[in-house]
Parts: structure tokens; sequence; C-alpha cells
């Protein structure tokens, strides 16, 4: 399922914005048509960065202990090359001004010309009619003390299938900084020039907002662009999960109105509450445990013309795939792993790519065709304070986008871990597998099961929350599954 690119002439209509951002303001880059170029004088006042590279590989990653390699390197983890696609680092460089981020308020900027160095990690189509014009550029997460581009990590099979470019941006100290784990300490000979605090001056992250701008400014640089060789971007989407979701939804409230150089946002696992009066297109897709352990079910905001929220029933923080892929990484690169030594079994296996993959879509659409998402129905909740999920007796939760994990259970999933083992990440969720005889049960026949699952995927596509590509994906791994044989039940 490709997505075609073309402009929407969508002209921003309101005056409280047009107040907010001053009489300067013209036309938001993708409403004017103009192939993703920003033109408005607020755009036109964050710098230019100085872009080096693409740096080179020294290492093969995991081996050596010079570590000269991009850090959480996809390859030989992800064949990008049989993709069509290219890893490539490179170092930004310049001086950045400092912001302060007023809840739902434009940023106050504190003071300006502050030396800044740090690296970018691009994946993108080596051939340019690949390439369908969407650069996702994620705000890396660090909340593990190094930094994570999960966007990348659930989506980068739908992202290298319908050709986006992908740019991972560590704007924070603590990525870099960081003792032991942050990438100066990480590869001292390929790091360490690198600083994000002035010389240490600067220890708030006040500088990251900046930071991110800039380096979307040379994304979106005329002419020969360095980070994204030939391929020439039609719009730029900010994507960022749980913590750095939050650093975003600062963003979009404060940055956005004066810079205006994204064209839409999508955040996952977190984020909010969100101005009304802003008027790029955000999208945030939420799982269970925010609803039930980080407050976002009091904070739930309507469906609007700039405004879509998607909840996904049965899910967590984080999943078992993205668990997994994570483990590999990090014991390769020689770091802590994510523990999975939980009773019940950690991380919900409900998935999070399918629903992100179809929100990247939707977005994509929303920017540059004017064409809104579907609206979600929210899950059902007894009360936001204490939160309550009420569930079923599969211990399931209602409403919310319904997947096949859900529709057609073989397993109890949720977004809470209810053990007790010391040290469980209570957000990963936890996943109990139904017994043989509940299965045989519920699924006389595996071919009962199949027509189960493809019902549920079916509506899901219809709906929109899940892609036909990745709905026949699905069906596929429904059919080679034992659910339904009498035979033991394997991990789908």
């Amino acid at each position: 399922m490709s997505l075609k690119p073309a402009m929407h002439p969508r002209i921003l209509k309101s005056a409280a914005v047009a107040a907010l951002i001053g009489a300067t303001m013209v036309l938001h880059p993708v409403q004017a048509g103009l192939g993703g170029q920003y033109i408005t004088s607020a755009g036109n006042a964050v710098s230019t960065p100085q872009v080096i590279g693409p740096v080179s590989v020294n290492a093969t990653p995991g081996a050596g202990l010079s570590r000269d390699y991009p850090f959480f390197a996809s390859e030989p983890q992800f064949d990008l090359a049989a993709a069509g696609y290219v890893e490539e680092e490179f170092f930004v460089q310049g001086t950045a001004t400092r912001y302060e981020t007023p809840s739902m308020a434009n940023a106050v900027a504190v003071s300006s010309g502050h030396p800044y160095k740090t690296r970018v990690v691009v994946r993108r189509p080596v051939e340019g009619q690949k390439f369908n014009g969407i650069v996702l550029v994620e705000w890396a997460n660090v909340t593990s003390g190094y930094g994570i581009d999960l966007h990348w990590h659930y989506s980068k099979e739908y992202l290298t299938r319908e050709g986006y470019a992908f740019v991972r941006v560590d704007a924070q100290r603590v990525g870099i900084h960081q003792p032991s784990t942050g990438l100066k300490d990480w590869s001292p000979k390929r790091y360490g020039s690198l600083d994000v605090t002035a010389g240490g001056a600067i220890t708030d992250d006040s500088l990251s907002y900046d930071i991110y701008s800039q380096v979307i400014k040379a994304i979106k640089a005329p002419g020969n662009n360095q980070i994204l060789g030939n391929l020439k971007p039609k719009a730029v989407l900010a994507v960022g999960q749980s913590q750095s979701a939050g650093r975003l939804t600062s963003y979009y409230n404060s940055i956005q109105p004066m810079h205006q150089l994204v064209d839409g946002f999508l955040v996952q696992v977190f984020g909010g509450p969100f101005r009304t009066d802003v008027s790029t297109p955000m999208m945030r897709i939420i799982s269970e445990t925010e609803l039930m352990l980080y407050g976002l079910g009091a904070t739930r905001q309507p469906d609007s013309p700039t405004l879509r929220e998607w909840e996904i029933a049965g899910a967590a923080h984080v999943d078992y795939w993205w668990v997994q892929y994570r483990q590999g990484l990090a014991v390769r690169d020689k770091l802590t792993p994510p523990s999975l030594t939980c009773e019940p079994e950690p991380a919900s296996h409900v998935p999070l790519r399918y629903v992100l993959n179809s929100g990247y879509h939707h977005l994509s659409r929303w920017v540059l065709k004017g064409i809104e998402p579907p609206r979600a129905e929210p899950i059902l909740m007894t009360s936001v304070n204490p939160a309550v999920i009420p569930r079923d007796g599969n211990g399931l939760s209602y409403g919310g986008i319904r997947q096949a994990e859900v529709e057609v259970p073989t397993a109890t999933n949720r977004g809470d871990q209810t053990g007790m083992t010391p040290g469980c990440p209570n957000n990963y969720g936890m996943h109990i597998p139904f017994s043989d005889a509940k299965l045989s049960q519920l699924y006389r026949s595996k071919d009962a099961y199949v027509r189960a699952v493809t019902a549920a995927v079916k509506k899901n596509v219809q709906d929109g929350f899940v892609l036909k590509d990745d709905g026949d994906e699905i069906i596929r791994r429904a059919a080679s599954s034992n659910v339904g044989t009498g035979r033991a039940v394997s991990i789908r």
C-alpha cells in the first residue's frame, strides 16, 4: 500500500493562531504547496546548522573495543540493503537558543549563541523513486540512560516497505553525557566531541528544542540536501515515544507556534494535553498502561480538526516484540537488556506496530491531502481517579482499537503487571496464555480460528486502524499457528 503524496492547499483559518504567531506568519509549508519548504519568518529565524558526514563506519557492530560504528546500528539485526535502504550517521553542530516552555503557552527565549554538537542517524531509500516524500524525525528516548529510537524499532519493516525516510535526533544530555551509557562514554573515539550542554554550562535540556528545530531546518533546506542525499521531502513528521512524547508535547505547545517547521506530529504512549489553537495535525496513540498508571484517562481531549487520539485495547507501554528486538541490540552493544523475570509473563502480546503504521499513513494523508484520520472509540473506563478499566471474563478491556489478539483471544493481555515479582516493570503489561482446554473450547478447529481472525482483521482494515498489507500478515500468522489443532500453542 503506497502513499502517493499530493499537495493540499489548506489555509490556516484561525485568527487566534495568527495572533499568536504574529502578523509576519504566512502559509504553512505543506499548505502553501511548496514541496516542504518552510516560508515563515519565525522559521527562518532558526539557525542553519553545519552538517558533517556521513561519518565513516570503521568497525563491525558488536565487534572489537573501539565501537567505531553507529550506536544501535540497524545491521546486521535488520537487513537494510535488502530493503533498498542505507543507514548513515551525521554530526550536526551550531549555536542554539535556550527556551523555557511554559505549559500551554509559547516558548520564551532565555539566551542564545550556545555551541552544541550532536549526532543524527538517517535511514533512507537509496533510490529516489522509492521515496514517498515523508520524513519521520524521531526525538530519541533517553529513559534507559541512552538514546533509543523506538518508532524505528517498531515500524522498520513498514517504513522501508513504503519508502519513508527516517531521522533519529539525539537532542538531550542524558543520551550523550550520561556516565557509562551515554554516547561520549560508550565510544569516546567516535563520540568524544559531542556536547549538548555548552561545555557543561547548561544541564537542563533547554537547548534541546532548538537543536531539534535546527535538524529539521537542515532536512528541509532547499537545494542539495546533505542529510537526505538526493531525496526531496514533501513533509516532515515529528514522532516520539513515552518520555520523548512528553518532550514533543512541549515542542508542539510552545515551539511549533513560533518555528512552524514541523508538518505533523505523532506521539506514542504518552503526551498531552495539547493546545487547541495550534493548527498542525497531532495524533496520540496510547495503550492501557497510560490510562491506568500515568493518568492520561483524566486528560483525554476530544477529537478535532487538528487532533486524533487512538487507544489500543490490551496493549501495554511496550510490547513483546519490541522488548525482544531491543534485547538483541542491548546485548550486542554491551548494555543492560530489559528485565523479563516477571510473573505473570511481562510484555503484552497485543502489537503496537500495526496501529502505529496506520497512524503514519493517515497522518501523512492528513498533512498532504487534508483527509482526516478515522475516529476511534476510547477504552472504557468506569473511573479516571482512581483509574479503573473494567474487564470481561477473559481479563480483557472493553472499547478501544480491538486487534485480533483481543477480539479473537488466545491469552489475557493487559497494560499493567499484577504480579509481585521484585523489580518487575509494571509498564510492560502482561501476557497470560489460555490453557489448551480453554483454547479447544473457544476454537473447535483451526479453520474456525483463522476465520475469526480474518473477520477481526477485515474490520480493523475497514475501520482504518490496520493497513491491508499488515492485515494479510496477521492472517498468515494465524494460519501458521497451532490454535484449533489441539497441540500446544507457540508464541505468535
